[in-house]
């Protein structure tokens, strides 16, 4: 699982999944969010632009992401 610490009180889901190494760019984030494939907090979430706060759990084909502050 693949942690990604906070530095202020949110990031947005586009960004964590380019933070993370799981996209290469914001359009592949824009995409595979779009298309329904990211999961967070257990449920698909459509919206890039999503804020994640401390505690959130993100899923993304087979990989997780934890936000922490």
């Amino acid at each position: 699982m693949e942690i990604i610490k906070l530095r202020d009180d949110y990031i947005k889901l586009g960004q964590a999944l380019k933070a993370a190494g799981l996209v290469e760019s914001g359009v592949e984030a824009k995409e595979v969010i779009s298309q329904g494939l990211v999961v967070v907090n257990g449920e698909i979430e459509t919206r890039r632009g999503r804020k994640l706060y401390d505690g959130a759990e993100v899923e993304f084909d087979g990989d997780k992401i934890s936000i922490q502050k």
